[in-house]
């Protein structure tokens, strides 16, 4: 494509690093305000860099001047001198945006008055223990301490678990603006990236991050035992949240799930963001090309934001060693098919964000175990040690339900098969007649788990698949079985006269080894994996017939048949 316009980004980190690299890819040039050897400096070669402090109004006035469109990787800036040179430039997110949100009390506060939920929270600037005591009160223990500005990856954070704290908390934080915050019992932190244009705002999928001494460690992506239903709440309440600022670029939103299911957003960055590295490798478009897009109103469409499978990213955080992402780069790089990021940094330092990598796969749970390897040798780096391995059990693709336990036998053949094939089942019992609320409440719920495709084997009236199909979006194999009277025919009727508009897929009867293979195509559809699985498989049906027409043609009608005991 072609476009002349130049972005002037103030920050040049492992942020402005990927933003480089996307930007490189549409000829787009990026200036970096920073010092010389910053990261992202050194992946681009051109005389408009700026060396010197993103914080310096000067250099900041003079980033200005050479760019057509000036944004952050970064959100502690001077919003004073960006209010100036706003004149000038285009400034995205806008300068206004950045200045609540660098305020981490008065972002919680905007997002309060524009109705999105957020941790209850109390202003102790000047306060000191006198305030701490005061919050106890009012919210009991543990609370939150918390700096207002320059606080991320945990410093300037504070766990208050009793009045024993208060002295060393303000010994820690007491120099800083600060403001309380209510304990939030969450079993769960998600986050979502959103991406605001000229035209509306739009959001990447939910993910679920996992914290380690307040510093991100792994993204999951989709998040685990999480319902679409709940993931798409994530998704609105971060379009509300972003949709309450000014100006244009990409957001990160996290939040808090509690443990009545409800949402509370934590914080916000106004600028790409540590847990949407994964979209490099599983989304079409990056977080990275997203916010360029958006900042120069390049078109952006929604299923370019989409997870193309599933991901895990994991931080490369400095160990006990100059050379420990080093390490675990090699060692990702020999042993897995990990996608490595390393940011060029140097020497490594514990806690400090050296890299990242990302693996993608099939499932989640096929991604789970290919990663947890390196977790353990990241952790090892760390010196920390490694607790009791927990293998990661695949979860389930396809659902065969049955009407009766007298039902197995026949499904036996059927189940074998998904066992060849490798994918990951559940089998159950639901009568439509006996538990019909259990099986309505199985079949509406379905789709909000990892399954893909359900078989429903009955005998008799057989109104199992048919009611099961009525009550949830998955597609519905229906597998009649052979009942003491009419040989399964009614069973095969009953299955294949459904009403138009509630479709069954039915295979023979007792058939219960086409139904599974059904299946597996219907899986193969959208994975490859799978699909060559099931190729396979058929690849051997076909020696296997070969080599009995073979040995029926050397040996003659009469010896092949006593050998087949006939």
């Amino acid at each position: 494509m072609a476009d002349n316009r130049k972005v002037g980004v103030l920050g040049g980190g492992q942020l402005g690093r990927m933003l480089i690299e996307a930007a490189n890819r549409l000829n787009i040039q990026v200036n970096i305000l920073d010092a010389a050897a910053s990261p992202a400096k050194q992946i681009s070669a051109h005389n408009g860099h700026i060396e010197g402090s993103f914080k310096d109004a000067a250099a900041v006035k003079q980033l200005a001047q050479c760019s057509d469109v000036v944004t952050v990787e970064i959100e502690h800036v001077d919003t004073q001198m960006l209010e100036e040179v706003a004149g000038q430039v285009v400034v995205e997110p806008s300068w206004k945006t950045l200045r609540i949100i660098k305020d981490k009390y008065a972002q919680k506060h905007y997002l309060k008055e524009h109705g999105v939920d957020v941790a209850d929270s109390i202003d102790l600037e000047g306060k000191g223990s006198k305030g701490l005591k005061e919050v106890g009160v009012t919210y009991g223990f543990p609370f939150m301490l918390k700096s207002k500005t320059e606080a991320y990856d945990g410093k300037g954070n504070f766990v208050v678990n009793g009045e024993q704290d208060f002295e060393g908390a303000l010994k820690t934080l007491g120099s800083r603006p600060l403001y309380a915050e209510r304990w939030a019992e969450f079993r769960m932190e998600l986050a979502v990236m959103v991406v605001k244009t000229k035209d509306g705002v739009l959001t990447f999928p939910t993910v679920e991050t996992v914290h380690e001494d307040s510093i991100c460690k792994l993204t999951y992506a989709p998040p685990r035992n999480v319902s679409e239903k709940t993931a798409q709440r994530a998704q609105d309440l971060a379009k509300k949240a972003i949709g309450a600022f000014e100006g244009k670029g990409v957001f990160g939103v996290e939040m808090f799930l509690l443990k009545d299911d409800t949402l509370l957003v934590n914080e916000i960055a106004p600028r790409p963001h540590n847990s949407g590295h994964y979209t490099i490798e599983a989304c079409p478009i990056s977080q990275y090309d997203a916010h360029l897009r958006a900042i120069l109103d390049i078109p952006i469409p929604q299923a370019g934001l989409r997870l193309r499978e599933p991901a895990i990213m994991l931080n490369i955080l400095g160990g006990k060693t100059p050379d420990s992402h080093v390490k675990v780069a090699n060692e990702a790089l020999a042993t897995t098919t990990a996608s490595v990021h390393l940011y060029g940094k140097g020497d490594a330092r514990p806690g400090r964000k050296m890299g990242h990598l990302t693996i993608t796969a099939p499932t989640l749970a096929a991604a789970e175990r290919e990663i947890q390897p390196l977790i353990d040798f990241v952790d090892n780096q760390k010196g920390k040690p490694l607790g009791p391995r927990t293998e990661s059990k695949e979860e389930p693709l396809v659902a065969v339900i049955m009407g009766s336990d007298s039902d197995l036998p026949v499904l036996k053949a059927g189940l074998q098969i998904l066992e060849k094939l490798e994918i990951p089942f559940t089998t159950r019992i639901t009568s439509a007649h006996r538990t019909p609320d259990w099986l309505r409440e199985f079949s509406k719920a379905a789709s909000d788990t990892s399954l893909r495709v359900i078989i429903g084997a009955a005998g008799g009236a057989a109104h199992l698949p048919g009611m099961c199909a009525s009550w949830t979006t998955l597609p519905v194999i229906g597998l009649p079985v052979k009942a003491t009277h009419m040989d399964g025919w009614d069973s095969l009727v009953s299955m294949t006269q459904m009403p138009r508009g509630e479709p069954v897929a039915t295979v023979g009867i007792n058939n219960s080894t086409n139904a599974a293979l059904l299946a597996v195509r219907i899986l193969g559809a959208e994975n490859k994996v799978i699909r060559e699985r099931l190729r396979v498989w058929m690849e051997g049906n076909e020696k296997e017939v070969l080599r009995k027409d073979k040995a029926l043609l050397e040996e003659g009608w009469e010896s092949y048949l006593q050998t087949m005991g006939k």
